[in-house]
C-alpha cells in the first residue's frame, strides 16, 4: 500500500528526475513530463504520459491541468518557470546538482520521497562502482588534456560532473566547468582530445564545422582526428545515464583500453580534411 503521504502523480520538468525515478523503479508514478524526458527515457512514451513545458519554459495552466501533486524541476530555471511552477499550487522539488555527490543526494532525495530509499542505495554504489574501476583502469595511463563542451554558441566547458567523468576516464580537464571560454583560449590550451555534448542536439553536433570555423586545425586533437560527439544526455543529464557517457569518455580518451560503447560519433578522416581545406 502507498502511504499517504509518498506523491502517486509527478510531473518532471527535467530528463534528470524522470531517469533517477526510472532507475529505482518508480516510473509509474510519473504522469507527466518534458519531450526530452521521453527522448531519454522512452517508456514514459509508450504510456501515453502528458508532456509539458521544461524547467525553463514551465506554464502554471499546463501544469494544473494535469494535477500533479508533486513537480520536480532543475537548472537551468528561468525566474518566470519558477514562478509558474508555484502559481501552479503542486509541491516543488526543485534540484540544482554541480558535482557527482549532488547527483548522488538528488538520487537520494527523489527515492526518499516515493519510499524507495533501498533501491536508490544500490543505483548509487552501482555508480560509484563504475566510476571507480574505471578510473582504476586508467590509473597509469597517459593523461590526454581535455576540452569537453555542453554548448557552442557562446562556447560554454561542460559542467563540474563532466569534468569529473573526464578524470576517472583518465584525462585532464581544460578551462573551469561549467564556464563561458573563447574559442583562442581553448586553442592556446593546445587540447589532445575535444568533445562536444551539445545541451538538446543529441549526436548531432557538426565537427567538421566547428574545428574549421574555430581554427582549431593545429590542435593536437584536430591534427590526429581526435574530436568526439557524444550524445547530449549522456554527459548532460545528471542521473545513472552518466554511466554511458563515462563509457563514451573512457574509449575516447584510451581506445586501447576500452571497448567503443554507442552514443559516440568520431570525426573522420575525410571530415578533418574536409575542415582544414575550407580555411585560407
Amino acid at each position: 500500500m502507498t502511504p499517504a503521504h509518498t506523491p502517486c502523480r509527478i510531473a518532471c520538468l527535467q530528463p534528470s528526475a524522470t531517469v533517477i525515478l526510472a532507475a529505482v523503479g518508480e516510473l509509474d508514478r510519473i504522469i507527466a513530463c518534458t519531450k526530452y524526458c521521453a527522448d531519454v527515457v522512452p517508456q514514459v512514451a509508450a504510456r501515453n504520459t502528458a508532456i509539458l513545458p521544461d524547467s525553463w519554459t514551465a506554464n502554471a495552466a499546463e501544469i494544473i491541468a494535469v494535477k500533479p501533486d508533486l513537480v520536480i524541476a532543475a537548472v537551468p530555471y528561468q525566474d518566470k518557470a519558477i514562478s509558474e511552477i508555484l502559481k501552479s499550487g503542486a509541491r516543488f522539488l526543485g534540484l540544482a546538482p554541480r558535482i557527482l555527490a549532488d547527483i548522488y543526494t538528488d538520487i537520494a532525495t527523489i527515492a526518499g520521497i516515493v519510499g524507495a530509499h533501498d533501491r536508490a542505495q544500490q543505483v548509487i554504489a552501482a555508480m560509484r562502482q563504475r566510476i571507480e574501476e574505471v578510473r582504476t583502469f586508467t590509473r597509469d595511463a597517459r593523461r590526454p588534456r581535455v576540452f569537453c563542451e555542453e554548448w557552442g554558441k557562446p562556447l560554454i566547458a561542460s559542467q563540474p560532473w563532466a569534468a569529473e567523468l573526464v578524470s576517472a576516464a583518465g584525462g585532464e580537464f581544460l578551462g573551469e566547468p561549467g564556464r563561458q571560454i573563447t574559442s583562442q583560449t581553448v586553442r592556446d590550451l593546445n587540447p589532445d582530445v575535444l568533445i562536444t555534448a551539445w545541451c538538446g542536439a543529441g549526436d548531432r553536433v557538426p565537427l567538421e564545422k566547428i574545428i574549421a570555423d574555430r581554427g582549431w586545425r593545429e590542435t593536437p586533437a584536430a591534427r590526429n582526428q581526435r574530436v568526439f560527439c557524444i550524445r547530449d544526455e549522456y554527459l548532460n543529464t545528471p542521473a545513472p545515464t552518466l554511466l554511458a557517457g563515462l563509457d563514451a569518455l573512457a574509449w575516447a580518451l584510451h581506445p586501447e583500453l576500452f571497448p567503443r560503447p554507442r552514443g559516440i560519433r568520431q570525426i573522420t578522416l575525410a571530415e578533418s580534411s574536409t575542415a582544414l581545406n575550407s580555411l585560407p
